[in-house]
């Protein structure tokens, strides 16, 4: 196999802005993909807008500055985009009234949401003398994220709160995740239990839902026509940076291999292939301000 496979459709004539995924991209478990630190050094020189993305709710993004510097990977929190993260700003742009909020998930979606001014309470800390009764409070919204103490009380408050008028948004729809055992829950089978609850329609913010990559294009000022999304899974990154209108550019040291390609249909269809991140490289050279 060649190192770049190359273009399958037009890249953009001028991209300012590069969006990674994470796992199977930048690095896989514990383990970097050699050549994306190199990757990402070469755009930061040229000046060019990077963004690391990921549907993962339960750490906070200090907590991937610190792991991707572990890689020799330099970044900031605000290149760190983390669904809960995307969330926030979401929210912040097209519902600013909201600002009370119930939230299912872990430590570092409840730091992020208090750290953005949301008056947040944890699913987990309301108690109602039985379920199904009216809680003590109303919410604008109640957000789901990855819970591992996901529970039948957590899901009766939350439908309650739903019940009552809240929003349901829902940080991704993942429903599960892989680890080194296998597969586990993730957090689309707590979102789906909330919805079948209550009854209401959550509105997803992470990928493959446009909303996540829409709202780094807004933040950046930066539109869809002059951004890449390098990701490794055509199910979501692909089809989620069509759908925000960015070009994707598929790399194969994850979720995909070679093999795989051209049984890809419609909006999971990459616009260029690469092996490596060096045969990302390859492909931006020509086209990066």
């Amino acid at each position: 196999m060649e190192r770049m496979i190359g273009a399958m459709d037009s890249l953009p004539a001028r991209v300012r802005l590069v969006i990674f995924d994470l796992d199977g991209v930048v690095y896989r478990g514990s383990e970097p993909v050699v050549g994306a630190a190199d990757l990402v050094r070469w755009l930061h020189d040229r000046d060019v807008a990077v963004r690391f993305a990921t549907n993962n709710s339960m750490v906070a993004r200090p907590g991937y500055v610190e792991r991707l510097g572990g890689m020799g990977i330099v970044t900031s929190v605000d290149e760190i985009v983390t669904s809960t993260s995307a969330t926030i700003v979401h929210l912040r742009l097209h519902a600013p009234h909201m600002r009370s909020v119930l939230a299912i998930g872990a430590d570092g979606m409840r730091e992020e949401l208090e750290e953005a001014g949301f008056a947040v309470d944890m699913a987990g800390d309301v108690r109602q003398a039985q379920p199904g009764e009216p809680l003590d409070r109303r919410y604008d919204a109640v957000i789901v994220g990855l819970d591992p103490a996901f529970d039948y009380q957590r899901l009766a408050v939350a439908t309650s709160a739903v019940n009552a008028g809240a929003a349901l948004v829902a940080t991704n729809a993942d429903a599960r995740y892989p680890t080194p055992a296998g597969f586990l829950p993730g957090a689309g089978s707590m979102v789906a239990a909330v919805a079948a609850a209550s009854g209401a329609a959550p509105e997803i913010i992470g990928k493959p839902e446009p909303a996540m990559f829409r709202a780094i294009l807004e933040a950046s000022g930066v539109p869809g026509s002059e951004t890449v999304v390098v990701g490794d899974n055509p199910a979501s990154d692909v089809i989620g940076a069509r759908r925000a209108g960015c070009s994707a550019i598929l790399v194969l040291t994850g979720v995909a291999d070679a093999a795989s390609v051209p049984d890809l249909e419609a909006d999971s269809v990459p616009h260029a292939v690469a092996e490596d991140p060096s045969a990302v490289r390859d492909l931006l050279e020509p086209i990066v301000s």
